[in-house]
């Protein structure tokens, strides 16, 4: 999904950046050893990108999901949100890097059912929880306990929630273009 309106910054690239651009974007390759085409555009508001940064790490770091769930939760926001950039890239993150089976990055893209009982709870409460805007249901949140998860869990979400709305967001106004890297995963919104 692209905003009607496409913002008409250009890309920053380190040689180019002011020194607070240059400082996060430096942190940024630190953190995936490149700098996507988001990260580039993204940091034209610093405090945008830094945040993303910081939240992304933390909730990789310490929410408590293994990495395949990480990747569900990624794959899920950014696919309610209709961000084709963040699909991409999270696809290819979740069955080269985070060991998430390709049968259920396929549901995921595909809004089709998950047959992993764990994941599909994981998922279906992650989407309910960005469909309802933080407001879920005593079923909704009954679901995700019952799945072996825990309430702290539910803020992670909402902190995975609140990192993928400041990418989405930022790539439905840039109309980001994939990295090449991304490029083998690619996917429209069909909405």
């Amino acid at each position: 999904m692209l905003a009607e309106h496409q913002l008409q910054l250009p890309a920053i690239g380190l040689e180019s950046a002011e020194p607070p651009q240059a400082a996060v974007l430096e942190k940024a390759q630190k953190q995936v050893g490149f700098i996507p085409n988001m990260y580039a555009r993204m940091v034209h508001s610093p405090g945008l990108l830094n945040t993303y940064l910081d939240g992304y790490a933390a909730f990789r770091a310490d929410s408590g999901f293994s990495p395949p769930e990480q990747e569900t939760v990624f794959l899920v926001i950014s696919r309610e949100n209709g961000c084709e950039y963040c699909v991409g890239a999270h696809s290819m993150l979740a069955e080269a890097k985070s060991g998430l089976a390709p049968e259920v990055v396929a549901a995921i893209r595909d809004d089709q059912p998950i047959a992993d009982a764990r994941l599909a709870a994981l998922a279906e409460f992650t989407r309910q929880m960005v469909r309802r805007r933080g407001l879920p249901t005593t079923a909704d949140v009954a679901g995700f306990i019952d799945a072996g998860f825990s309430e702290r869990q539910i803020l992670e979400i909402v902190l995975a929630i609140a990192v993928k709305t400041l990418s989405n967001y930022a790539n439905h106004l840039f109309h980001t273009p994939l990295d090449a890297v991304f490029e083998a995963h690619r996917w429209r919104d069909p909405g």
